[in-house]
């Protein structure tokens, strides 16, 4: 059989694989990791206890009760005893239902304040790591992880748990009453269990295997569609929609093996079960009918003992198909916890200092960086300094290392060798959230949230007026535009600003930095995208921006760079040559030959 389901979840797909499995790991390691999340909820885990226990000795009341109806009124054809055995019946029906609706709801509440605890912690520690984390992962996996896969451990842990207790309770009721009815018949019946827990177990290595990979599939399923449909643009531009189409009927097609795999083997299992209890129902029947013939049992008593054999084998049935429900939800566990053992690269010092508003004063010192997995040096041996107010270009060709740079100044990563320091003190010496703070960006990327325009620039200061906002647009000639938009400020702006041109955008994104009002600035290609007089357009507001500030301008554009204090040219990841602009001009070097280049696109 795990040849088969090998062959099952391997045959026909040769793809490499777009999502790597999470490593296995023993199931009381997971429950020990998950179990913490418990603790909000966990005094009502005494009801759910409670129901789980009574719920059980009701129906073996009911069945009793039928017993009697059996052997003292229908037998001896006497009705008197149905007059209290009715309203004690419908009294225990009722009862059966107000537990089930008090069980329903508790066992959910529980359950749901545990995935909310669990899912915002993962979502908080996912927020939490390195940006090399997000540059090595497949997004869509990511997304699959914090929202499939956290819904599955609730199955592990606790509903799976409170079936368990509830099958347990319910097979030690039924089975005290089978052995007080019929001691040996309860033996024969029992002779089957071992076979139960036999075939549960063996089914359940096998379903474990085929959640594992189906899993794996749903991230890579949900990983090729995230990536796909967030660059539509592209792929309808350059009409590769059937390439697109195929790679994700391909991941599409992994994932059905995998289910299909498992079905199959739930679906050998049911039979097996099935006839494991008829089985065993049976050899009962026969001797429970031949000791009736005897007169050693009574006709009410082999009926009640036959239903209460259906109870005895539900359980078993129950706890044997929950160890296959348990093994699979262990293969989501297992992705989450491989998520949750992630630790970012970057990290806090235990006495990190906090600097409140830093005055600007920004230093690289011999600063070398190669990124996680690389040979190659992005950075080596980069020193520069920025005293408050003044402005530093960083020019150089593509791959020379200026963005890296961006990267360290924001503490996404931190350098090798080397130091990097604001207002005298090494970056890993301070507080990561006031670096930060410290710092104002306009990337190259525009990022703009599906949001209001109101939304959009206030996330750079949540707690902004409308007043400071208006300000802060105004500035950024950007209030122009906004109001000409149908609801103004409250314009919703579509996915990453899909209503709105290039040029908007960043003029929104510049909003967003002046409204954060931050000692430093980093501009990293801010006119990157747009046409010549859109990047003309915006060095007003750019400038604005930039007057008082700390300025590190990233760009190929002149037209932001000509008027730096210093200018650094980098190649390779080395500083080349350093000056001002008519200095680097006057040296005929690197910089002379990039001003040249772009002359004529950009200076004319």
């Amino acid at each position: 059989m795990v040849h088969v389901l090998r062959r099952l979840l391997s045959a026909g797909d040769t793809s490499d694989a777009v999502v790597e499995a999470a490593p296995a790991i023993p199931p009381r390691e997971v429950f020990r990791r998950f179990w913490p999340y418990t603790r909000g909820g966990r005094r009502w885990l005494v009801p759910v206890v409670f129901f789980s226990m009574t719920a059980p000795a009701v129906d073996a009341a009911e069945l009793w009760l039928f017993k009697v109806v059996v052997d003292d009124v229908l037998v001896p054809r006497d009705l008197s005893p149905f007059l209290w055995i009715a309203p004690a019946y419908l009294g225990l029906v009722l009862l059966s239902g107000v537990l089930g609706f008090a069980d329903d709801v508790t066992s959910t509440w529980v359950g749901e304040r545990f995935l909310l605890a669990l899912r915002a912690d993962v979502f908080r520690h996912v927020q939490g790591l390195s940006l090399g984390f997000f540059e090595r992962r497949r997004l869509g996996d990511v997304l699959s992880r914090v929202t499939g896969d956290v819904d599955a451990v609730e199955t592990f842990l606790l509903s799976g748990v409170a079936d368990a207790l509830y099958y347990v309770v319910r097979l030690g009721v039924f089975l005290g009453l089978l052995f007080y009815l019929r001691w040996d018949l309860t033996l024969l019946a029992l002779v089957i269990v071992p076979l139960f827990l036999g075939s549960a177990r063996h089914f359940s290595r096998l379903i474990k295997e085929a959640s594992r990979e189906r899993r794996r599939r749903s991230g890579s399923l949900s990983a090729v569609a995230e990536e796909s449909l967030g660059n539509v643009v592209l792929v309808q531009a350059y009409n590769r929609q059937g390439w697109e189409e195929r790679r994700f009927e391909r991941e599409s097609l992994g994932r059905f093996r995998a289910t299909m795999a498992s079905v199959r083997i739930r679906a050998v299992y049911g039979p097996v079960v099935e006839l494991i209890e008829v089985s065993g129902g049976l050899a009962v029947m026969g001797l429970g009918t031949w000791k009736l013939a005897q007169g050693q049992l009574t006709l009410g008593g082999l009926l009640v003992f036959l239903a209460l054999i259906g109870k005895l084998y539900s359980p078993v049935r129950g706890l044997s198909h929950l160890g296959t429900t348990f093994y699979a939800a262990s293969a989501s566990a297992e992705r989450i916890i491989e998520l949750l053992d992630q630790r970012p690269q970057v990290t806090e010092a235990p006495d990190a200092r906090r600097i409140g508003r830093a005055r600007g004063d920004v230093e690289f010192d011999g600063v070398s960086f190669r990124y996680p997995g690389t040979s190659s040096w992005a950075l080596s041996d980069v020193s520069f300094h920025v005293a408050p107010g003044e402005t530093l270009a960083l020019v150089g060709a593509s791959g020379a290392g200026k963005s890296t740079v961006a990267k360290l100044q924001l503490r996404f990563y931190d350098p090798d060798l080397g130091a990097i320091r604001l207002d005298g003190t090494d970056l890993r010496r301070l507080s990561l959230s006031d670096v930060r703070e410290s710092v104002a960006v306009v990337l190259q990327e525009t990022l703009v949230f599906h949001g209001t325009v109101r939304d959009n620039i206030a996330y750079g200061r949540p707690d902004a007026s409308d007043a400071d906002i208006e300000a802060a647009a105004r500035a950024a000639d950007a209030h122009e535009f906004v109001e000409r938009l149908p609801e103004g400020y409250d314009t919703l702006v579509g996915q990453r600003g899909r209503t709105l041109s290039g040029g908007q955008c960043q003029r929104l994104a510049i909003a967003r930095a002046m409204i954060r009002d931050a000692p430093v600035l980093l501009l990293d290609e801010p006119t990157a995208g747009l046409d010549v007089r859109s990047g003309r357009r915006i060095m007003d507001p750019l400038r604005r921006l930039m007057a008082g500030r700390t300025t590190v301008v990233i760009s190929h554009n002149l037209l932001t760079v000509r008027d730096a204090t210093h200018i650094v040219v980098l190649d390779h990841g080395r500083v080349v040559e350093h000056g001002a602009h008519q200095d680097l001009l006057g040296r005929e070097g690197t910089y002379a030959r990039l001003h040249r280049l772009s002359a004529g696109a950009v200076l004319s």
